[in-house]
């Protein structure tokens, strides 16, 4: 929680600045009152200095002009949707957070909201001091990535030739200089790197154009400039991400930062932090969606036995049970949906039972495999027949596998081999499963993992990023390698548990 800010004189000062946008003048009267001070209406301590709009243009207004840390938005504006409106806002004020209010929550409101990239969501049913909390968090936020980007420019600062990457390129940008830590990276001795084209020799081909028009500005100008790259390493693959820093004096020096782990850090920080806001949420929407889905069931089967008694000829009846049999399938989606957004929103405890590994998998390809055949797709497997036990929850580690195997079907559609494969160790048991259909693009695969990332017409974009939340409850990990056109292999690592 934020420390108070004392002023000169001994004031407590505002913690932050909040944005209020929503046209309904009571609410925002309450959310006024709330939030002004340590008691409502305390003019004198404000806990918050507090702005208010009434609409989304006006609201825009407000942030290009005044800033803030946190806007609490209503959903429903005069001229716009408060989903809409965050990613202009965040724009406007960089560091701030968005916080959406409404009367009323849906699936989709709550995906479009975790897309747009809003801190939380709140119903309009709050408690003051739960509405406070959601905002003394998002100010914490707020001032950790303020701390975090003075920490950074001091630190750029500072760095000379340290641990880092460092090359110096001339004016036809050759390299006249790459220290030890840059030439690991490369795969060459510092020595071979002089002369040599640094930008076609080690920046990937969908960056190349991006890091000639930074240099090029560098040359130029007056201050340093920044790019982030991919960065070729010795096999002639891009797995790094390099954040460049360029300057100039006689040479144009670039000094790289290595932020691969950071940013899929960050990356993972972020997913978890709005799955942990949306659980509440979750639970709340589980129980008002389920009991009309359970309900709209009872009744589609009551149907379908009133139409086996109707006067009507065989082929009117067959059309009627046809499209009884979509809706039921629409209301099994649907319900598969919840269920999964339910799996990746609440956090829940795995259960510590002895699995048979090989077993569990043989279970799962029994279960699809009229699904397989049906497809023209031929099942391998390489599974021991015993050995492989690990400690764990047996019903999400299927949940993982039937996961894996239904993708793999699914992505060979003109029929190919789905090959399971089992290994055991003294310390770990993994499971790959590899399909020959059309792979994944190269530009797709970093973001497979992604909570609603799909591209599958009717996908959710929640199967992998489940895969990854119950193995890594696991311990273990989770690898994809993909090539297009030739097919896809997922490798899941998890201890035995049982040292």
């Amino acid at each position: 929680m934020p420390a108070v800010q004392v002023a000169a004189g001994g004031r407590p000062r505002p913690l932050g600045r909040v944005l209020i946008v929503d046209d309904n003048t009571e609410l925002v009267a309450t959310l006024h009152a709330v939030l002004v001070g340590p008691t409502a209406g305390d003019k004198a301590h404000p806990r918050f200095e507090v702005v208010t709009a009434s609409c989304g243009e006006e609201a825009l207004a407000v942030a290009k002009t005044q800033g803030f840390d946190v806007a609490i938005v209503d959903v429903k504006l005069p001229d716009a949707s408060g989903v809409d409106l965050i990613r202009p806002l965040r724009a406007a004020s960089p560091l701030g957070e968005v916080v959406l209010i409404t009367g009323f929550a849906s699936v989709d409101a709550a995906i479009g909201a975790l897309r747009s990239g809003a801190y939380a969501f709140v119903l309009k049913s709050f408690r003051p001091e739960e509405l406070i909390s959601t905002v003394e968090q998002a100010l914490t936020k707020v001032q950790l990535k303020r701390e975090r980007e003075e920490l950074e420019r001091r630190y750029r600062a500072l760095v000379e030739l340290t641990d880092v990457l460092v090359v110096a390129l001339d004016v036809d940008e050759r390299v006249v200089l790459m220290n030890r830590k840059t030439s690991a990276l490369a795969g060459v001795s510092a020595e071979d790197a002089l002369g040599r084209q640094f930008i076609e020799s080690w920046i990937p081909a969908e960056d190349l154009q991006r890091v000639r028009d930074t240099i090029a500005q560098t040359k130029v100008g007056e201050r340093a400039r920044e790019v982030e790259t991919g960065f070729v390493d010795s096999t002639g693959t891009v797995k790094r991400r390099i954040r460049w820093h360029l300057s100039r004096a006689d040479l144009v020096y670039a000094i790289g930062i290595d932020v691969t782990e950071r940013r899929a850090l960050e990356k993972r920080a972020a997913d978890g932090e709005a799955m942990s806001a949306m659980g509440a949420l979750a639970l709340n929407l589980a129980h008002e969606i389920r009991n009309p889905l359970n309900a709209a069931v009872l009744q589609l089967h009551l149907l379908g036995r009133n139409i086996d008694k109707l006067e009507a000829d065989e082929a009117t009846r067959a059309a009627l049970h046809k499209r009884a049999e979509i809706v039921g399938d629409e209301i099994g989606r649907l319900n598969r949906l919840l269920t999964e957004f339910l799996e990746l929103a609440r956090p829940r405890g795995i259960a510590r039972e002895a699995v048979h590994v090989g077993r569990l998998v043989d279970d799962v390809l029994d279960l699809e495999r009229e699904s397989a055949a049906t497809r023209r797709i031929k099942i391998e497997r390489a599974i021991p027949a015993d050995g492989c036990i690990a400690i764990g929850d047996r019903e999400k580690l299927k949940q993982v596998v039937i996961n894996l195997v239904v993708n793999s079907i699914e992505a060979m559609k003109e029929g190919g081999t789905l090959t399971a494969r089992v290994e055991c160790a003294a310390e770990r048991v993994t499971i790959a499963i590899e399909d020959t259909g059309v792979g994944i693009p190269d530009d797709v695969l970093a973001n497979v993992f992604d909570p609603f990332f799909t591209t599958k017409e009717a996908g959710t974009g929640l199967g992998l990023s489940i895969v990854r939340k119950i193995v890594d409850a696991h311990a273990g990990e989770v690898h994809i390698e993909s090539k297009r056109a030739q097919g896809t292999r997922v490798t899941v690592s998890i201890p035995t548990g049982r040292s």
